[in-house]
């Protein structure tokens, strides 16, 4: 399987991104931390996610005396974004902010009309 495609796979869980979003929030979390946030989700399943987004290279780790801290890397995220969404969302956003633009201008031209 290829980068992305294990970046999508990690991605493509709700907890998994739940948890990306706990590290957003706060870095650098134990598993104890992370299972707090989760109270439906086992300690065995917080792990397991952790390890997949670890595979995904989303979390890296580091030891602290006996626990793993648990830290957000943003990277491959960011590389998703550049290949699949920029691009295709880039036509579209021109589009938007020049009807803005327009809209934007023709709103002030009728509003210096109605000035006395």
């Amino acid at each position: 399987m290829d980068e992305e495609q294990v970046v999508f796979r990690a991605l493509a869980d709700p907890t998994r991104r739940a948890l990306l979003d706990a590290l957003f929030e706060a870095d650098g979390q134990s598993v104890g931390e992370l299972v707090a946030l989760f109270p439906d989700v086992t300690r065995f399943a917080v792990m397991k996610h952790l390890a997949l987004l670890e595979e995904a290279d989303l979390v890296s780790t580091e030891r602290v005396g006996r626990e793993k801290r648990h830290h957000l890397n943003p990277v491959p995220i960011a590389l998703l974004a550049d290949r699949w969404v920029s691009k295709y969302a880039q036509p579209f956003t021109r589009a938007v902010l020049d009807v803005r633009r327009v809209a934007e201008s023709t709103h002030r031209a009728s509003s210096d009309r109605e000035q006395p």
